[in-house]
């Protein structure tokens, strides 16, 4: 990008509310899937621009914020904005670039990045950012990813010059692969791109004098940009990971496995059920799985797992099963469960995690539903079933339908998930 371009991007940008897709309803969700944090977090907001998340964040969550950014307007912005609320004494900031931040190991309880990890690339801003958090820290990133394997040829030409996109399959297992655990995945509305930006970018162009040097180039990338997303929308995503590093004491404490088949499984057949009767308030549960593992046609028995304690206590359980969409063979993710003495120690994220890698390792399967709670399965990975085309035949809230694409070289099926007879519906 030429000097003049770079400085007519930015008088784009001046003033406007937001410099990407977001909003303050986003930051709040993502702030909620955090989890709980100390009293007076401290945080990094790295790439802060004018600094709205900031702002959000030592208002509302009484965090003690550094804001980071390399173009001083926005800086000056920011620190505007900060005395206008009263949050100077709550937002310290300072002009550095994201790729050396001069902070020593474990300084932060939370590190912010809405909007601005693709600067340095997703993989190496989690990998650097990493050693910054405190024990029990969590990084919260925003990413722009496809949300298909066959995106138009436009958005691809567009994406493949503005910054090559990945699948939130392999930003998750990058996620992983730099030393975190997923707690949760929001993917943004489409109100976070076109009424928090897009819009104003678009009379911010409108009102633009194309004369000044770079300027007209950059309302034409600004508009192309816009247009791509009016016609493409469906085919890529802006979506937010919360993530905490991993901890290799509490993942070595559970092994998983699948259960033992035929007269030798009766002792986890046994543990399995009380299990699930421990986890439900009925037996309803333990029926169930009692009653497909009677149905050869949805049965999977590699992919019946258990989460176990050195001592070979089974503790955790996850089950696939086989389903359909209109037809098409998918797996089914249901029930899972843990005993209540050994729950909220991630014993049942390890019994699903194991399934599911033991999913992508069958040949020919493509896509996992799951009927559950939104704020827990998109840590997996699942994202709502309605961005691919895919319902359920009962009432159920939009949001508890969700879905884990495990292919990204092949399509997905469409239509109305059906699934085995012992589940009655």
């Amino acid at each position: 990008m030429s000097d003049a371009l770079h400085e007519a991007f930015f008088a784009l940008h001046h003033g406007l509310p937001r410099q990407g897709p977001g909003s303050d309803a986003t930051t709040r969700r993502l702030l909620a899937l955090a989890g709980p944090l100390p009293e007076r977090p401290r945080t990094l907001d790295v790439g802060c621009g004018p600094g709205r998340a900031a702002l959000l964040l030592a208002a509302e969550a009484g965090a003690r914020v550094t804001a980071v950014d390399l173009h001083r307007p926005f800086l000056d912005e920011l620190r505007e904005r900060a005395a206008a609320r009263g949050l100077s004494d709550r937002i310290r900031i300072e002009r550095h670039s994201m790729t050396a931040l001069p902070y020593p190991d474990g300084a932060f309880d939370l590190i912010w990045a809405e909007g601005s990890a693709y600067l340095m690339g997703f993989d190496a801003a989690l990998r650097s950012w990493r050693r910054l958090l405190a024990p029990g820290g969590v990084l919260v990133v925003t990413e722009c990813e496809w949300a298909t394997d066959s995106p138009a040829p436009r958005a691809a030409a567009f994406w493949a010059q503005a910054g090559a996109l990945r699948s939130g399959e392999r930003n998750t297992a990058a996620a992983e692969a730099a030393g975190y655990r997923v707690l949760g995945v929001h993917e943004l509305p489409d109100s976070d791109w076109f009424e928090e930006y897009y819009d104003p970018l678009a009379r911010h162009a409108d009102a633009a004098d194309p004369a000044r040097p770079g300027m007209a180039q950059a309302i034409a990338g600004a508009r192309e940009e816009i247009a791509v997303r009016r016609a493409h929308g469906a085919d890529y995503r802006y979506r937010g990971y919360v993530l905490t590093p991993a901890n290799t004491e509490e993942k070595s404490m559970w092994t998983t496995r699948a259960e033992h088949p035929g007269s030798a499984g009766a002792a986890d057949r046994s543990a399995i059920r009380e299990v699930l009767l421990g986890a439900f308030p009925t037996p309803l549960e333990a029926d169930l799985v009692e009653a497909l593992r009677a149905d050869e046609s949805a049965w999977l028995p590699e992919l019946s797992v258990v989460a176990q304690t050195p001592d070979g206590t089974i503790a955790g359980y996850a089950l696939i099963t086989r389903g359909w969409v209109d037809g098409e063979p998918v797996l089914t993710l249901a029930p899972c469960a843990v005993r209540p003495e050994f729950q909220r120690q991630g014993a049942g994220a390890a019994a699903i995690r194991a399934a599911l890698e033991a999913a992508r390792a069958r040949d020919g399967e493509r896509l996992v539903t799951v009927l559950g709670h939104p704020e827990y399965y998109p840590r997996f990975g699942f994202t709502p079933a309605s961005g691919f085309g895919i319902r359920v035949g009962f009432e159920v809230p939009d949001e508890a339908i969700m879905v884990l694409a495990l292919t990204e070289d092949r399509p997905l099926p469409t239509g109305t998930i059906r699934y085995p007879e012992a589940f009655g519906v």
